[in-house]
């Protein structure tokens, strides 16, 4: 299984971020199915090194984390038709849980714009006052997770949407507020282009996730 990203695969990318129409791409479809399946081969290389700390992704296949290149322009202003980036969400069930867990998130972008990382991204409702409830009542182990020595020196701030005001329910003086105002909770580090083609990505990207595992499985423990 092939364990390194090439950099014609970046190549790629840079490329048709130039040429985003579909004759350049139908012209070019070989070059993109190479990049599609190297950045596959690379997910799955993650994935079983993942599992060996995240037993609960075993199994799990890169074909289902992955996210197509096709742009879905139905509400957006932005009608270019290919995305200039390829991602891949690792989490329990694939992708489409996105929504229902917090999981591990490889993002490949030209120029130095590729990140390992991963959170809950926007949680539905009923996810998100669960997780507000529980740094409301055990704030202190979250603040335990996010100050890691490691973890900070990996991720720095955790980042996401927040609040201008306390969220319904939560009173603007429970020590924990800030935290709880967040919309989403995720945490990311940015990746040269040297590195993501480089022959220790693969190593760095687990071992990014593996310093996110206990932000994820505070998010998680919610459902237990």
């Amino acid at each position: 299984m092939e364990q390194q990203i090439r950099k014609s695969t970046l190549d790629f990318l840079r490329a048709i971020r130039q040429n985003n129409e579909r004759e350049w791409f139908n012209l070019n479809r070989a070059w993109y199915e190479d990049a599609r399946d190297n950045f596959s081969a690379f997910i799955q290389a993650v994935i079983d090194r993942t599992t060996r700390f995240e037993p609960i992704l075993r199994g799990l296949e890169a074909k289902s984390c992955t996210y197509r290149i096709y742009r879905d322009t139905r509400f957006s202003n932005d009608k270019t038709i290919y995305k200039s980036h390829m991602g891949a969400l690792i989490v329990r069930g694939g992708k489409q849980n996105g929504n229902r867990f917090a999981g591990y998130y490889f993002h490949l972008e030209p120029d130095g714009a590729s990140l390992a990382g991963g959170g809950a991204y926007l949680p539905p409702m009923p996810w998100l006052s669960a997780i507000r409830t529980r740094i409301a009542e055990d704030g202190d182990q979250f603040i335990r997770i996010i100050n890691n020595k490691a973890f900070k020196k990996c991720f720095g701030e955790i980042g996401g949407e927040k609040l201008k005001s306390p969220p319904r329910g939560f009173i603007s003086d429970n020590p924990f507020i800030e935290l709880i105002k967040f919309k989403s909770f995720l945490a990311s580090k940015t990746l040269s282009d040297d590195i993501v083609t480089g022959k220790e990505c693969l190593d760095q990207v687990v071992e990014t996730f593996r310093l996110m595992k206990p932000f994820n499985d505070f998010l998680n423990s919610v459902y237990s």
